[in-house]
Order: structure tokens, then sequence, then C-alpha cells
């Protein structure tokens, strides 16, 4: 049997860390399966990823680092995740994981002109979602939440926009067995107004009010949903 990982490329502030668990908590969680199924690797601690050949899929966590940083452990990764890619192993990346897939497969990620996107958004599901494995059984607009300085600038060729809004016109793409999405299916109402918390003075400096956004937190049970469709996609006899 395969392996499902979770490719952990980083931790949630300590504060919210010590009340709610870490992002591979929140995914398997979302993912409404048996923890045990899923197989964590923390590449910021320097384990090592398995061979390609034995992952049946992977989904790479959110993460306070940026991607273009180009940190050693982050370009290591982008150098796995592109030889899955090449493979045909089912990937999903979330948030900082959106960006580091869409820059192993050529894309560009940097600093979003506009600032932080931050709290609970609309996101508006684009014609390329039509048949989508992901994306087909989303309403037109869903809710989901965002914590983001950093963006996919430019996809990678042959990507297609899969979801999108006024402030972040890639906030999904696919490209072959590979999908990224900026906003993060894994977070509830709870940890986002404690993620607004932490980083108050930062998102006052943005001149955003922790105030305004806390208020508009709410649930985002379609993007969530998201996780188990792509743990459905693992289980297909392809995918094994």
């Amino acid at each position: 049997m395969k392996q499902r990982l979770i490719i952990k490329t980083g931790e949630p502030h300590a504060e919210v860390q010590a009340e709610h668990g870490n992002f591979e908590q929140w995914i398997v969680r979302e993912l409404g399966g048996d923890a045990a199924a899923w197989s964590v690797v923390d590449v910021t601690g320097g384990e090592a990823l398995p061979a390609v050949a034995e992952v049946a899929g992977a989904i790479i966590t959110g993460s306070p680092a940026m991607v273009s940083d180009r940190a050693d452990w982050s370009e290591e990764a982008a150098a796995w995740l592109r030889a899955a890619h090449a493979a045909k192993v089912p990937l999903l990346g979330i948030c900082f994981g959106h960006q580091l897939l869409a820059h192993a497969l050529g894309g560009e990620v940097g600093y979003h002109p506009g600032g932080p996107e931050v709290g609970t958004v609309t996101v508006a599901r684009q014609p390329a979602a039509a048949g989508d494995a992901l994306f087909d059984a989303m309403p037109a607009q869903f809710a989901a939440q965002v914590l983001h300085w950093q963006s996919v600038l430019r996809l990678p060729p042959g990507a297609s926009v899969l979801a999108a809004n006024a402030f972040e016109p890639h906030h999904a793409f696919r490209v072959g067995n590979s999908w990224g999405v900026q906003f993060h299916p894994e977070f509830d109402t709870a940890a986002t107004v404690s993620l607004l918390e932490v980083l108050a003075p930062a998102l006052q400096q943005a001149q955003l009010s922790v105030t305004a956004l806390r208020d508009a937190v709410c649930p985002t049970p379609e993007a969530a949903g998201l996780l188990q469709r792509f743990a459905a996609v693992l289980a297909q006899p392809a995918a094994v």
C-alpha cells in the first residue's frame, strides 16, 4: 500500500498551536478519516520525503515561511514535488503549499501588491472548474478562510484557474494531477480568530481593522469539503 503524505512546511504561532493544535491535525480533521492513514513528514525539520514511487498522494501544508526566500528545505521539497507531478502523483498544496507547488512547476511567487488577504472572504468558482474532481461540486460562490502575504503571481505553464476573487486571481489552480488552493480549507472559525488576534500588530501595520476582520469570520464548509474530495481521488484505483 502506497503512503498518503501530509508534507509539513510550518506550524501556526505558538499561542495558536497550544490552543488548537498544528496544521496537519486540522487537515486530518477535515479529511474525516483515520489519522493513521496519513504519514506526516516535517520537511522544515530535515525529515526526508519517501521515494515518489511509494506515494499515493500528498497534501502540502501552509507555513509562516515565504517561498521567495528559497530556503534549502523549501527548494528540496519543490524538487520532490516536480518529480511527483511528473509521475502523476495527485498533489494538493494549501497556501504556502499552493505557492510552493506553483513555483516547483514553473510559476512565479512573490508578495501580493495589495498586501495581505486575511479572514473570511468570498471566492468564485471559475469556468475551468466544471468537471473538476475537487471543484465541480462547489457553488458559484463560497466562503473561505485566508491568511497570506504572498501569492502565485504567474501560474505554471498549462495551469487552469479554478477559483478567484477580485483580490486574488489565482485562488485555485490545477495542472494535471496537481491542485493548489490559496485559501485554507482546514481553518475553522476558532483557529481563524486566534490567528487574527496573534497577528494583530502586523495587520494593523498593513492598515487592516482586526475588529472588522474578526466580526466577518464565519464557517466555511464548502471550502473544507475539498479535502474529503481529494481523499476520494486517492481512493481511486489509479491513485493507489
